[in-house]
């Protein structure tokens, strides 16, 4: 089993990074805010988890153990694979994600792409008092203010999508999306700042 993986990132794709490990490259799948944090020369750590199906063999990654550990609750629910807690995982934060089954918020789950609402509901269902959300939150908490000290310019276009409304995970896939289309690098330099703000609204406004 691949638990955790240290190495420099060779690239980033839609959904997924190519990490090099002492000349070995591994593919790994990755929700859209890890995605959005790395970039190519990039030293990182990456907690795994490896799937090996009858189709394929996937190697799921996370940059922090709380991401990992909410994935790993996510896909013991009856029906539900790593693709879909993935999907799910990209769609909200671990700690946005420990909320809704703590408020029963079914409607929230379903907007990840490939659940629906029974599954949502039987996540609820299954999950619902085993997760820690005091612990999950703390961790988002300590995660997102260390990615905010390493990544000052990335923070300020999020909170500024996020000051017109927007929601904090679309502003963070918008920047990602931003940042690799027009191959600008991260940490944001303080004068790429506009210029990928205004990236970023302009995929927001076309509705992604």
């Amino acid at each position: 089993m691949i638990g955790m993986l240290t190495g420099r990132v060779e690239s980033v794709d839609a959904d997924s990074a190519l990490i090099d490990v002492g000349g070995v490259g591994y593919e790994v799948r990755m929700p859209a805010a890890d995605l959005g944090r790395i970039h190519m020369g990039q030293e990182v750590r990456v907690h795994t988890y490896l799937n090996v199906s009858q189709d394929a063999i996937t190697l799921h990654g996370f940059l922090d153990a709380a991401a990992k550990k909410t994935f790993l609750q996510l896909i013991k629910v009856s029906g539900i694979g790593p693709k879909v807690a993935q999907s799910l995982l990209s769609t909200l934060t671990p700690g946005q994600l420990a909320r809704a089954i703590a408020d029963n918020d079914a409607t929230a789950l379903a907007k990840a792409p490939g659940l629906g609402k029974k599954g949502a509901q039987k996540i609820i269902l299954e999950l619902k008092g085993s997760i820690d959300l005091s612990q999950v939150e703390g961790a988002a908490a300590s995660a997102n203010a260390q990615t905010a000290e390493e990544d000052a310019g990335t923070h300020q276009v999020v909170e500024g999508l996020m000051s017109l409304g927007w929601r904090q995970q679309d502003a963070e896939q918008a920047v990602a999306e931003a940042c690799r289309d027009n191959a600008i690098d991260t940490p944001l330099a303080a004068e790429d700042v506009p210029r990928v703000l205004r990236l970023a609204l302009t995929l927001m406004d076309r509705g992604r």
